[in-house]
C-alpha cells in the first residue's frame, strides 16, 4: 500500500520509499528553524509512510538534566515521559550514540515497556550540526524483525540532513 503526501505516492520498495520520503520531508521543512517543528513533521511523516510502524517519535535530550531523555513529539499511543540514558533500547542508543535495532524487544536487557503491544524496535541518535546528542528518534512495530540495515540507513540519513543543518 502506498501512501501519498500532496500529489506524490510513495513507491512500494522500502530504499525508494525512504528516498522519495526525504525528498517530501526537505520539502516541508524547508526554511523551518525549530528543532520541534520539524521533529513533529518527521514523526508523522513517517508514521503515514510505513504502516507497520506502531510507535514513531522523538525523545529529546533534557538541556537540564543532559543524562535524560524527555518525551517529544510523536505518534502513536502514550510514551515513556522520562527515559534515563542507559536504560532501556532509547537510553543505551543515547548513551552509546549508535543506531539500535531490536528485532525482539523482550529479549531486550531492561527494555521499557511503553505500550505492551511493541514486538521489535529501532533507535536512532539525531545531532545537531556540531555533533551534540539532541534526541533520539523512536520506531517501534508490533511484529518482530521489523526493522534491518535498510531502516537504519535511510532513518540516519534522513535525521542527518533534517537536524544536522
Amino acid at each position: 500500500m502506498a501512501e501519498a503526501f500532496n500529489s506524490v505516492e510513495l513507491p512500494s520498495d522500502k530504499a525508494a520509499r525512504y528516498a522519495a520520503l526525504a525528498e517530501e520531508v526537505a520539502s516541508v521543512l524547508a526554511g523551518e528553524p525549530d528543532q520541534t517543528a520539524r521533529m513533529a513533521v518527521v514523526a508523522g511523516m513517517l508514521a503515514q509512510s510505513f504502516p507497520h510502524f506502531f510507535w514513531t517519535g522523538f525523545y529529546r535530550v533534557d538541556p537540564g538534566r543532559p543524562e535524560e531523555l524527555v518525551l517529544g513529539p510523536y505518534q502513536g499511543t502514550l510514551g515513556c515521559l522520562r527515559i534515563a540514558f542507559g536504560k532501556g533500547v532509547c537510553g543505551t542508543a543515547a548513551q552509546r550514540r549508535e543506531t539500535l535495532v531490536v528485532e525482539d524487544v523482550h529479549a531486550f536487557p531492561g527494555h521499557i515497556a511503553c505500550d505492551s503491544r511493541s514486538a521489535s524496535e529501532i533507535v536512532c541518535p539525531v545531532f545537531d550540526a556540531d555533533g551534540g546528542l539532541i534526541a533520539v528518534l523512536d520506531v517501534d512495530a508490533e511484529i518482530p524483525a521489523a526493522f534491518d540495515a535498510i531502516d537504519a540507513e535511510a532513518l540516519n540519513r534522513l535525521l542527518a540532513r533534517v537536524f544536522s543543518v
